[in-house]
């Protein structure tokens, strides 16, 4: 009876807040060949990593890794979100993982618990390494749309002194990412986003949240993917925060697609494009070696 009524709720959520472009997926998610780790419990919610590990996989090794945090507005969204990214890299020699969160829809929570949620999977990952197999200096984060923001945040803005294990990314693979929260040089950049920021993150100063305004030297290099033609997050944000990373020296490899919208990547040629280009960004970084052809 429970579960049924539970299987209720979540259908009623899903007419509520229908899902957008790529945050599709079961939840919880049910994806069989990944192994599944909890990493944080908080109230009555679990948390779960699931964790892709390549053909000849030893827990001695130090290999590299990417952590992926789903889309969905900070609202909803699934794992199952960057399945189809974990299975490549994983078929690379990477160890890959689809790390969950609080979504409000679900949790009541805003975007801050989002990323504080994200901080505590990459720490979780980091002070695993041993048991995981992973180089401790070679964990990217990524995402889409609202899990781009979070990745985002990962590989730009430092927690504080209080990290006894860091949460910071070592590189961003970002996708149609939500990289500017506030006006920043330009007010019209994204103005109706920008009005909606101090409510979907759960704080007045969303500055604190917006990876754009945080870039430095000590960012993580990073690839951004982004449709031309997306009316969700205007493609112009992406620029604004690749201009930002390359002034500071950073790398920052922007590829805009033209007539390409919102979550173009979760299928088909789209998928196809930019998992290529995410491989090759890895090879240039020295994480992967050169794949055949």
């Amino acid at each position: 009876m429970a579960a049924m009524k539970s299987r209720y709720i979540l259908a009623v959520l899903s007419l509520l807040f229908p899902l957008s472009a790529g945050a599709n997926g079961n939840y919880p998610a049910e994806i069989p060949d990944a192994e599944v780790m909890p990493f944080k419990v908080i109230g009555s919610v679990t948390l779960n990593l699931y964790v892709f590990k390549p053909e000849g996989w030893k827990a001695t090794d130090k290999r590299s890794a990417a952590v992926f945090f789903f889309g969905g507005g900070w609202n909803h969204g699934s794992p199952e979100h960057f399945v189809p990214q974990c299975r490549m890299l994983c078929r690379r020699g990477m160890v890959s993982v689809a790390a969950d969160y609080r979504v409000a829809s679900r949790n009541r929570t805003k975007g801050k618990d989002c990323v504080d949620d994200a901080r505590d999977a990459m720490r979780w990952v980091r002070s695993h390494a041993g048991q995981l197999g992973v180089a401790p200096d070679r964990i990217a984060a990524g995402g889409g749309s609202a899990g781009g923001h979070i990745a985002a945040c990962l590989g730009t803005i430092r927690a504080g002194n209080r990290e006894k294990v860091s949460s910071m990314a070592n590189a961003m693979l970002l996708f149609n990412p939500a990289c500017v929260l506030a006006p920043i040089d330009d007010p019209d950049l994204w103005p109706k986003g920008f009005a909606s920021m101090p409510r979907r993150m759960g704080i007045d100063d969303v500055t604190g949240l917006s990876p754009a305004h945080h870039v430095s030297k000590s960012s993580a290099p990073c690839v951004i993917f982004h449709g031309k033609e997306d009316t969700s997050i205007p493609y112009a944000t992406a620029e604004k925060f690749a201009g930002r990373m390359k002034a500071a020296g950073i790398r920052c490899e922007l590829f805009g697609y033209e007539d390409a919208g919102h979550g173009f990547y979760n299928s088909g040629r789209g998928r196809e494009q930019t998992c290529a280009a995410m491989d090759a960004f890895l090879v240039r970084l020295g994480w992967l070696k050169p794949g055949p052809g």
